[in-house]
Order: C-alpha cells, then structure tokens, then sequence
C-alpha cells in the first residue's frame, strides 16, 4: 500500500487526509493540534468576498462540496455545528451595490431584497442587502476534527520544523514506527510555516465569542455577525500583515473597530461577550508539488472552507496518480 505523510491537520491537512485515504492510501497526519485559522469558532462559507464582492471561479463548487462533506460527515454521526441558512450581505450605497453587481457570476445564487423581504432585521442605514442562499456558517474545529477522524489516518502530536519529499524533522525526539513514507504533502498553516522559518504573509485577527446569536442569519460587511454552536461571533479585526508569525495578541484599538463595526450590522443590545478568540492567516496559495517533490497545500487564506476541500480533493487525485 502506498503511503503519504500529510504536516497539519487543520482544513487543507485533514482534507488532503480524508481524500487521499479514500483513495487508498495510507495516510500520516503530523499535527501539533495548534490551528491559527482552522479552529475559528464560527467560519462563514461565503462565496462573495470582501467589500467589493469579489467571487472566486471555484466558489460554487467548493460550497458545494464542504455543505456535502459536512452533510456526509454528520450523517455518518460526527456532531459538527453549523448552518446552510445563506449569508447576508449589507450594502451602503449604490456605488458599493454598482461593484457587487460587476462581480456576480449568473451562475451563483443570489437576489436583491427589499426590506420587507430580509430574514433578520437591517439598521436602516444599509442601502442594499444581497442574500446569498447557498452560503451559511460553520464550526471549523469540528469540522476539521471530524475530517481527520473519517479519514482512519494515524495522528502524530509534533511540530514540524522541516521536511523532504519522504520525510519529516520534527522538533521533539524522533517519532519511533513511522512507516516508509512515499510523498509528502505540506499543509502547514501560519503556525507552522512560523516555526519552520519561511518567510510567507501572516495576518492576524480576533473575533469576540457573544452570549447568543445577534442575528437570525450570518451578516457580512467590513465585519461579521454569525450564529456559532454556543451563542454567537462577532468578527473579525485584521491587522497589518508582516513576513513572520507573530504571538497572538488583539490590540485596544481593533477591538473598539471590531465592536464598531458590529453596531453597524445589528442591535446589539441584550447581547453579551463571552469570550476573544485569536488566530492568524497565511497568504499565498502553495498548490502543487515544488522542485524537491514536496506537495503544497497552504496559504488558503479566508477561503480555508470554502476552497480547502475542493483543492484538497483535486490535490489528493494527483497525488496518487503520481504514486502509480
């Protein structure tokens, strides 16, 4: 049987995982179970991103395919919070509505809605709302826990501190009974390519865990509202990003925007903060195999779950092809 070794388990690891052991391969997962991105207690899957409305050409189908997996998975009795309630996207002003409308792809579900129609309610300074029904919400470490655990893949605690096409250096004592490894896939998110010393895009953010949902559906402009498995998140700051992972921190002032930002989308009286949940991004898509032969998975950025397991699938098709 032939054998691959998969560094982190976050989205892209345990998908990779998952695929790849559906596929026939026997499959290795290094994880030092510390996930900067993947274990974000409320992930939207929204296909229009940011504040011009950006789409990806791979966004409905990589919607598609996580609402499929997570249905799979739950039936297959995996307790995995979250929601296919569609997402909601607030719009200020015509010229806002004008670049959302350039974006929009007739291939993916959308409307325009008037007030009267709108399925949680809109501070009346929001001009346009754009409902997306196909999009919703996640827990992101249950997802990936589950991935990895469908995936029968054997699970090794460790940093990883620097690897080849058949082998991996981890930074504790050497791990004893690793079988002979025929490939490897890099899926190592922003903590791990900190501690392996590469020099990629880190971008930190927090989000504030609340008492109970502030909205019916998730909302989504500059900020973020969404139900979660217990209560509600509002997010997310994004500071500055820098070429090295930083410690986790959240700065006075982004957490002022990020409460700001959060009266905009919705009423927040009634609503208390539980908790701050911190994490950080890695930018720059690394999808394929380099010159040493080392497979890549990483730098999915925000579009962890709404891309990482279409990319995963297709990756994990190339890989065993590879290893006929």
């Amino acid at each position: 049987m032939k054998t691959a070794l998969v560094i982190g388990g976050g989205i892209a690891g345990a998908s990779a995982a998952y695929f790849l052991s559906g596929l026939g391969v026997q499959v290795t997962v290094i994880d030092a179970g510390v996930h900067a991105a993947s274990a974000v207690p409320s992930a939207l899957i929204n296909p229009v991103r940011g504040q011009s409305g950006g789409v990806d050409a791979r966004a409905t189908d990589g919607m598609a395919l996580t609402w499929a997996l997570l249905q799979t998975l739950t039936a297959a009795g995996f307790d995995i919070p979250y929601g296919q309630t569609g997402v909601l996207r607030p719009i200020p002003d015509d010229k806002a509505r004008a670049r959302f409308e350039r974006n929009l792809p007739p291939t993916l579900a959308h409307r325009w809605l008037g007030r009267d129609g709108l399925p949680t309610p809109l501070p009346p300074a929001w001009a346009h709302a754009l409902w997306l029904p196909e999009g919703g919400w996640v827990d992101g470490a249950a997802f990936t826990r589950a991935l990895l655990a469908a995936s029968g893949a054997r699970v090794i605690r460790g940093r990883v501190t620097a690897w080849t096409a058949h082998s991996a250096q981890l930074q504790e004592a050497a791990v004893d009974a690793l079988p002979d490894v025929h490939t490897v896939l890099h899926c190592g998110g922003s903590v791990g390519s900190g501690w392996a010393g590469e020099a990629r895009t880190h971008r930190m953010g927090s989000l504030l865990t609340l008492d109970r949902a502030a909205t019916a559906v998730p909302l989504s402009f500059g900020a973020y509202l969404a139900p979660a498995a217990a209560g509600g998140v509002l997010g997310a700051t994004y500071e500055t990003p820098v070429q090295r992972w930083p410690t986790p921190e959240l700065p006075l002032a982004s957490l002022g925007w990020l409460l700001g930002k959060g009266d905009g989308l919705a009423d927040l009286s009634g609503v208390g903060v539980t908790g701050r949940w911190t994490g950080s991004r890695l930018s720059g898509l690394q999808n394929g195999q380099d010159e040493r032969g080392v497979w890549h998975l990483s730098g999915l950025g925000s579009k962890g779950f709404l891309l990482g397991p279409l990319l995963a699938r297709e990756l994990a098709g190339r890989v065993t092809g590879s290893l006929a």
